[in-house]
């Protein structure tokens, strides 16, 4: 489960711009992929150096780098001065607490978005930061992780030629970048749904401690889950509208898309929340439910011992002058008085519905 607040002390007091990693500590190399590209030619690497992309910055094709694992902070500076990226840029590449944003610096389009994906052995959602840089002839992407991403479909359509991928320009490899993330977010809702049904069904037959760790750790995920995709339908609003030179007329209407899909999502993760919230209610109804079973039995039985209770009492106080000592049936209808007394009042419950 991702943690509420990542440190960030160790930026207190720096100045803007300073890159310093916030995130997982990782010893893994970064991967550098570079892919290039126009309508009839297609160029697929992967990269030793960061300086080997440099020479894409001005090629007249267009030009994909994916360079995964940010706390490489030499190579995020490197590429930063070649592209000319603005320090502040570089700054929130490698803070992953930014929430999705849009920022534009003319030539240059800094977006960040989170990449979601769901561990099937800990039935936990990992949240993932993705930046974006868009220019004229080249897209920029950096990940966090080293291993796998949703990007492979847009990969192979590049390498295929399938679809208009590489008959567009830049804008459009956004698109489609970003359309891929949001697309792995219905997957993670399919998923969370499926997890949902099954612990309503879990409730309703059975509840125990369990459930309710089950439903605070969904409730949590929601929580997640809309301060990761939430601010999301800002960014696309933004980019759909028209107001980025960078993005041509004819594509905005592809953004329109998305941002169609991130309202569909955020009603989605909405209706989700209002459900979990009701199986909180309906376990703790439940529970009340039980315990008001349990002591209207332990009050039954209490309330038929009472004249017992009073009975026994009478003839336990061993005064010497009392009749029905001496008698020689006395105990056995004693016994029968209670049995009766007792047998009365349960007839009386059962009739008045009380058990």
């Amino acid at each position: 489960m991702p943690n509420l607040l990542k440190k960030r002390s160790q930026k207190a007091g720096l100045p803007p711009g300073t890159m310093v990693y916030i995130g997982e500590a990782k010893s893994s190399k970064a991967r550098i992929r570079v892919i290039d590209y126009d309508a009839k030619k297609f160029k697929e690497k992967e990269a030793k150096k960061i300086e080997e992309c440099f020479p894409f910055r001005d090629s007249p094709t267009v030009t994909w780098i994916d360079i995964d694992g940010i706390h490489r902070l030499d190579i995020i500076e490197k590429i930063g001065k070649c592209f000319k990226l603005h320090p502040l840029i570089l700054e929130d590449i490698v803070n992953t607490e930014q929430r999705p944003k849009i920022e534009d610096f003319g030539n240059r389009v800094f977006i960040i978005l989170k990449m979601l994906s769901y561990d099937e052995k800990t039935l936990e959602i990992k949240i993932e930061q993705v930046s974006l840089i868009l220019g004229p002839n080249f897209v920029i992407s950096f990940q966090d992780n080293v291993e796998g991403d949703v990007f492979d479909n847009v990969r192979k359509s590049l390498r295929t030629n399938r679809g208009r991928l590489r008959k567009m320009g830049t804008d459009y490899l956004v698109y489609s970048l970003m359309d891929a993330i949001v697309d792995n977010y219905f997957i993670i809702l399919e998923k969370l749904g499926e997890k949902i049904e099954d612990l309503e069904d879990e409730l309703l037959i059975k509840a125990h401690t369990e459930t309710i760790k089950e439903i605070n750790r969904l409730k949590r995920d929601m929580i997640f889950l809309r301060k990761s995709i939430w601010p999301l339908r800002e960014v696309i609003s933004i980019m759909e509208r028209g107001e980025i030179p960078l993005i041509k007329k004819e594509t905005t209407i592809y953004f329109r898309d998305i941002y169609d899909h991130s309202i569909q999502i955020i009603d989605n993760i909405e209706t989700f929340r209002d459900i979990i919230a009701g199986m909180l209610e309906i376990y703790l109804s439940s529970l009340s439910y039980k315990m008001n079973e349990i002591m209207k039995v332990l009050t039954i039985i209490a309330t038929i011992f009472i004249p017992l209770t009073f009975v026994v009492g009478i003839y336990g106080m061993n005064f010497h002058y009392m009749p029905e000592l001496e008698w020689h049936w006395g105990y056995p209808l004693v016994w029968l008085a209670m049995l009766c007394t007792a047998g009365m009042m349960l007839y009386y419950f059962k009739r008045r519905k009380w058990m």
